[in-house]
């Protein structure tokens, strides 16, 4: 059985959506293309959002990674003008965003109501109110590494509805296969119906 691995980094890893660093080609299968908040360069913004048009090929699934960090140094008001300026491009082009997100959830919520698109957060690991706040608000999350000995995490996840739910190995050295093992036993269904159910969610958000 195929698991979608819905972000990560490793270029050998095809039925996924590989997050593509800044000012690299795209794979020939699906990525993501985004300006992540840690990468972003001031004066050099024009440039890097010619390359994010100039790179939206075929296989692009999502914008992003993108959003907000309180832990770089970019001006936080800069950080949400770029944010604002990918969630208009994936407006633009009809696809989701993949947020990444550290101590800035509910600023993050308030752009909600300026995307047309599905918003995904990626690497879910905070609290239980954080999620409701998230879910309320219409958002997925998609769950990594954490899940599989996180056990207030594992919690979350039991009362997380299956079509707002995705999964990753992110940057992280495991298989994606432990990850849907591991979910499927804590919701307590079999790993083809979670497969399935992550595919028809992939469905809802590529097509809106």
């Amino acid at each position: 059985m195929d698991f979608f691995d819905f972000h990560h980094h490793k270029k050998y890893i095809r039925n996924g959506v590989y997050n593509l660093d800044i000012e690299r080609i795209p794979p020939d299968f699906p990525y993501s293309i985004g300006i992540h908040p840690k990468d972003i360069d001031v004066k050099n913004l024009k440039m890097q959002f010619n390359w994010m048009g100039s790179m939206m090929f075929q296989s692009c699934f999502a914008i992003g990674e993108c959003g907000l960090d309180s832990l770089v140094p970019i001006d936080p008001k800069i950080q949400e003008e770029v944010f604002l300026k990918q969630i208009e491009i994936s407006n633009e082009v009809k696809k989701p965003i993949i947020i990444h997100c550290v101590r800035k959830f509910y600023e993050v919520i308030s752009f909600k109501k300026k995307a047309e698109q599905a918003m995904i957060i990626h690497g879910f690991n905070k609290k239980r109110q954080v999620a409701e706040d998230l879910l309320a608000n219409n958002f997925y999350l998609s769950f990594g590494k954490p899940i599989l000995y996180n056990l207030s995490l594992q919690d979350i996840l039991k009362t997380t509805p299956l079509d707002k739910i995705f999964l990753e190995t992110d940057n992280d050295d495991f298989t994606i296969e432990e990850l849907y093992i591991k979910v499927s036993e804590i919701k307590g269904i079999s790993v083809e119906r979670l497969n399935e159910q992550i595919v028809e969610n992939l469905h809802t958000i590529k097509n809106g």
